[in-house]
């Protein structure tokens, strides 16, 4: 609706551009066309006056009752007022949503879709996580962000490629090996000969004992299979790895989580990437050298202070490699990136976009874009939930799908702003109430279901959708008209939680739909002798049914038809 009301305020421009009440040459500035927040002002508001009444040297108000006027013949506004210092408001015609509602059964699962993003690449990298354990909530949180940002993008025209990083070298990766190794010599976490910074978890046992067995495990489409030497540290380490990142894969199977891409961060040093990286930035005369380290001069990018690219000792420091590898993004054609981080993470992020631009390669300012989120909160019967005892120091996302379930667990860690704090209240998860949120959504789309079935049960027609949509005009009570509103909106909701990377808006706007519909189902009956009042209501309901569902496809979650 937003879209052809811009139309149709495009066309009354152009139309006072020939008369030359506006210049010809007029670049048209963004106006911004909002829904109003009460419908005694309208449905929507334009600011497009207040733009453009100063290169017109004319005032807004006047200059809103010219383009009133110059607005084209159409069925999709019943009225215009002027408001203010020049807003334009609009109230539709009802039969602006009667044939929103015909789009939207027309349409089908496609409703909400457009091509906005126009088919260019984005690289969408979540997850992430260090191959030396299990996956934590914290990563369940980024999985379903980065999971519902790719659905969103892929929804609104773009070419989506989900990409996980590993960071298979450095230190943790050393920490991994050496705790492997200690529980194959067969020592335990208590003994004292125990690595002083070896992980703890009962997961590391099996790994060991899984290695000294001879067996093979699948990581990214290789075998890697036990060596039974509990002094090859080598080989345990690579055993001990793909057993994880294996792990780790069969975590996110659970959770509805896949990826196009997998990355390994040692590749950046086998391929030469990062030596490339520090040779095209010096060129470039972007660095220093003093004190025997080479220095970025990221303060020339509006970084606080200049970095230490490699350390006096020779080394590098952890953004470099960053930068070598989201480089390998932008040569691999990623017009557009999003990496999904925790916020702890914040610090590094001005250092990584300064190396970037120092490249002087075309990468545009600002990219890649991050989301940062916080970490999660689990509670259990009013106390917080920490441990797991496969894990050891921490809840593992595994121990949350099995005790929540997956549709709830996903719902629940994307329902709120990712840089917001976020309690998971496994009782309320699991409750079968109104006051769980994803319950109350799904259950709004299996009642609709429930009343078709109840049409044959009593010998009743089956719905005529196309009789139901020519008696919508019928459906005049409030709780029809709010239906109708939220409806309209799905589109413009599912372009902002793509725009501004957002996905928890759909969450919410789920929720507010489901509780429309919910308040229409107790407050008139559905199901009437009057056939075609029965067809226009059920209609309705269906129309709302199929926008749930798609929402709640972007969420990664199912619709059910029976609870």
């Amino acid at each position: 609706m937003k879209e052809q009301l811009r139309e149709l305020l495009l066309q009354a421009i152009h139309t006072l551009q020939n008369d030359a009440t506006l210049p010809a040459d007029l670049e048209v500035p963004n106006f911004v066309i909002e829904r109003a927040r009460s419908r005694e002002h309208g449905d929507f508001a334009a600011n497009a006056a207040m733009l453009l009444a100063k290169p017109a040297r004319a005032k807004p108000r006047e200059l809103a009752e010219k383009l009133v006027a110059a607005l084209p013949a159409n069925t999709l506004v019943d009225k215009v007022e002027i408001a203010g210092p020049g807003f334009i408001n609009f109230f539709l015609a009802p039969g602006a949503y009667h044939d929103e509602l015909g789009r939207i059964l027309g349409e089908g699962d496609a409703y909400g879709r457009s091509t906005s993003g126009g088919g260019k690449t984005v690289g969408v990298e979540f997850v992430s996580a260090n191959p030396t354990g299990p996956l934590h909530v914290g990563h369940g949180r980024n999985a379903v962000l980065g999971d519902c940002l790719s659905r969103l993008l892929e929804a609104t025209g773009w070419k989506v490629k989900r990409e996980f990083y590993y960071n298979d070298a450095g230190v943790q990766i050393q920490n991994l090996a050496v705790s492997t190794q200690a529980r194959a010599r067969g020592l335990t976490p208590d003994d004292a000969g125990w690595p002083e910074d070896g992980y703890r978890g009962d997961y590391i046992a099996d790994v060991a004992k899984a290695y000294l067995a001879g067996e093979s495990v699948m990581a990214d489409g290789h075998s890697v299979t036990g060596a039974r030497d509990p002094e090859n540290l080598e080989a345990i380490r690579q055993f001990a790895v793909a057993a994880l990142r294996h792990e780790q894969d069969l975590d996110l199977k659970a959770f509805g989580v896949g990826f196009d891409v997998y990355f390994l961060e040692s590749s950046l040093y086998t391929d030469g990437k990062v030596e490339e990286t520090v040779r095209e930035l010096v060129a470039h005369g972007h660095t220093y050298e003093e004190g025997g380290a080479l220095w970025l001069r990221s303060t020339d990018f509006n970084d606080d202070k200049d970095r230490v690219m490699r350390k006096s000792d020779g080394t590098y420091t952890y953004f470099v490699p960053d930068v070598a590898y989201h480089l390998t993004k932008w040569q691999r054609g990623y017009e557009n990136a999003v990496t999904v981080l925790g916020s702890d993470h914040h610090g590094s992020l001005a250092r990584v976009k300064a190396g970037l631009q120092a490249l002087d390669m075309g990468i545009p300012k600002g990219w890649p874009h991050y989301v940062l989120y916080q970490m999660v909160t689990v509670m259990r019967g009013g106390e917080e939930v920490k441990l797991s005892k496969r894990a050891g120091s921490y809840l593992t996302l595994r121990d949350l799908i099995e005790e929540a379930g997956r549709d709830a667990t996903r719902y629940f860690l994307i329902s709120r702003k990712a840089d917001s704090q976020l309690v998971f209240d496994i009782d309320l998860a699991r409750s079968q109430s109104n006051d769980n949120p994803v319950y109350y959504i799904q259950y709004a789309h299996a009642r609709v279901c429930r009343v078709l079935e109840e049409l044959a049960e009593r010998g009743l027609p089956a719905l005529d959708t196309v009789a139901g949509i020519k008696q919508l005009g019928r459906l005049d009570s409030e709780h029809e008209q709010a239906l109708f509103t939220e409806l309209s909106r799905y589109p413009e909701v599912v372009e902002a939680a793509a725009g501004n990377l957002e996905p928890h808006l759909i969450a919410q706007y789920l929720r507010e739909l489901a509780g429309a519909l919910h308040s229409y189902y107790h407050e008139h009956k559905w199901i009437v002798d009057d056939a075609e009042l029965r067809n226009a209501r059920i209609t309705l309901a269906v129309t709302t049914r199929q926008v749930i569902r798609n929402g709640l496809d972007l969420l990664g979650l199912s619709a059910p038809e029976k609870m």
